[in-house]
Parts: C-alpha cells; sequence; structure tokens
C-alpha cells in the first residue's frame, strides 16, 4: 500500500504516543482519520490540533477491551466515510512483576488491552475491509497490529506484557497466512518497538476501576514499575521515528517493523536455545543494568 491520499485511517490509542504520531503522520498524506482512545481530554485535544491543520477526523471514546466499543468505531468510519483502508490496532497498557505475583484484576486488564484490544481491531475491521474490496476492484487495505519486542524476548518481572505481546505476534503472523488464504487484497504487519519514549510506564492511571485492587503492589512490581520508567525515559529511537518506519513498511509491504533491530541477536540466541535444546538465555546479557534494577527492588521482597 503505498496511495495514502483520500484514504482512511483508524488508530487506536490515538491520543498519545505512538498512537499519536500514526495520526499526525496519516494527516500529512492526506488521509482522514478515525481516532480512539480511553483518555477524552487527550483525544479531544489532538483531534483538535488535527482539524486545524485541516485533516477531515472522528473521535471516539473506546475502551478497546469491549467489542462494542471497537465495532462502533468501525460502524462510525464507514458511516462517515464509506470506507476503512489502514488500520493502526494500537492501544497498549503495561504491568510487571514476578508472574506469580499478578493478580487476577492484573491479567484481565492487560489482556483485556493489549491482546483482546487487537482481537477485536481484527473481528470489527476485517469484514469491513473485505467488504470495501469486494465493491472495489481497485481496493488496497492494510492492518497494523503494535506488539512489542517483549512479544519475542521473554523479560524477567515482566510475564504479564509477555505474555500479551507474544499472542500479538501470533495473531498477526496467523492473520498475515489467512489473509493470503482467501486471496485478499489486505497487507499486515507487526510492529515490535524496543523502549520508546512514550506514557506507558503510566498507563495504571488510566485502569478502569472494576479492575482496579486494594492491594499494595509488591516489591517486584515496584521494581518493573522502575525498570520500565528507566529504560521508556532514556529511550533514544521516538515515538515519530517508529511512525516514520511503519509507514516505510506499510509502502513495502514489510511484515516485522523493529524500532532497535540490534535487539535481535538477543531474539535469534533465543530461538537457537530452542533448536539446541538448550536452557532460555538471559535477555539482559547485553544490558546487565536493567537486571540489577530489578534484583536491587527484589532485595527483602515480601
Amino acid at each position: 500500500m503505498d496511495d495514502f491520499k483520500g484514504k482512511v485511517a483508524v488508530i487506536t490509542g490515538a491520543a498519545s504516543g505512538m498512537g499519536r504520531e500514526f495520526a499526525t503522520m496519516a494527516a500529512s498524506l492526506g488521509m482522514k482519520l478515525v481516532l480512539g482512545d480511553v483518555q477524552r481530554k487527550p483525544l479531544e485535544k489532538a483531534a483538535e490540533e488535527l482539524m486545524d491543520g485541516g485533516a477531515e477526523v472522528i473521535a471516539m471514546v473506546c475502551d478497546v477491551r469491549k467489542s462494542a466499543h471497537v465495532q462502533e468505531l468501525a460502524d462510525s468510519a464507514m458511516a462517515r466515510f464509506g470506507a476503512v483502508h489502514l488500520v493502526f490496532n494500537n492501544a497498549g497498557v503495561g504491568a510487571g512483576g514476578l508472574i506469580w505475583e499478578n493478580s487476577k484484576e492484573d491479567w484481565e486488564w492487560v489482556l483485556g488491552v493489549n491482546l483482546y484490544g487487537v482481537v477485536n481491531g481484527v473481528r470489527a475491521f476485517i469484514p469491513v475491509m473485505l467488504e470495501c474490496a469486494a465493491k472495489d476492484p481497485a481496493y488496497r487495505g492494510y492492518v497494523v497490529n503494535t506488539a512489542s519486542m517483549a512479544g519475542l524476548i521473554n523479560s524477567p518481572a515482566l510475564g504479564l506484557y509477555n505474555v500479551s505481546k507474544h499472542a500479538v505476534v501470533a495473531l498477526t503472523e496467523t492473520l498475515y497466512h489467512d489473509l493470503k488464504l482467501v486471496d485478499a487484497p489486505i497487507g499486515t504487519s507487526v510492529l515490535c518497538p524496543y523502549f520508546i519514549p512514550t506514557q506507558i510506564a503510566q498507563s495504571h492511571r488510566h485502569r478502569p476501576d472494576e479492575l482496579r485492587t486494594d492491594e499494595i503492589m509488591t516489591a517486584s512490581q515496584m521494581a518493573a514499575q522502575a525498570l520500565t520508567e528507566k529504560a521508556v525515559g532514556s529511550g533514544k529511537v521516538s515515538a515519530a521515528q517508529v511512525a516514520q518506519l511503519t509507514f516505510d513498511a506499510i509502502r513495502a509491504e514489510r511484515f516485522y517493523v523493529f524500532s532497535h533491530p540490534q535487539a535481535l541477536g538477543t531474539v535469534a540466541e533465543h530461538a537457537d536455545a530452542m533448536v539446541h535444546g538448550r536452557q532460555p538465555p538471559d535477555p539482559y546479557a547485553a544490558t546487565p543494568h536493567l537486571r540489577d534494577i530489578l534484583k536491587a527492588g527484589l532485595k527483602g521482597r515480601r
């Protein structure tokens, strides 16, 4: 897909971070925008700024955990613009800690956003895009699902997040094959960013009330939070650069999109260990200071 002008882009998690940059870049290419986010005020601000720049925008509060919300986003896109061409299933949250210390509510929240948000996006938008393709022989569509390097590397004390992102990689690879199976004119990519300066370390602020608990954070959860804040805050690749990389991948129909390709050495080591029956390699071998942050935080843990 390389013709963006006048086409329709749908973006979840659009109020900040990478989602906001996807929206900015799509608008600069002349696309019409359908934006969803759980943060009402930041979403309204983003929409206003984009419209001031001349973009046509629909902005809707959307909790991607809820299939009805995502379906409403799809229905609104079709009602207003009559087609959907590019979908970014991008909304995501972060959480960590020793994997046996995560509560049922933790699992429901993170999997609800990171995994079911993508599932709901695929279920709502792929049928719509197939309908568009049936009506227009020249139609071309594209879907980008945001996973993470955590979908390929299993770092300790981030198990809940790792599980959610591994699932997104598997889902997107399967989507790629399924679309090929039915000869659909729809491409897809899985985006695997590493540490990007975004607000994901503060995503707990937007956790829904029904999935909050009165439990005090464990030492491991606090250590994981500190690690995430440090790593994300010191990231050298910006969200805007990731947006550029992603649109370049869409143009080239490149499936795997990496913000930090230098981290693929760890992925290769992991695959090699699997093939040769060795124990999982240390994901922090090249960045021992990150492991040290975790270990320091776990001393004297309750």
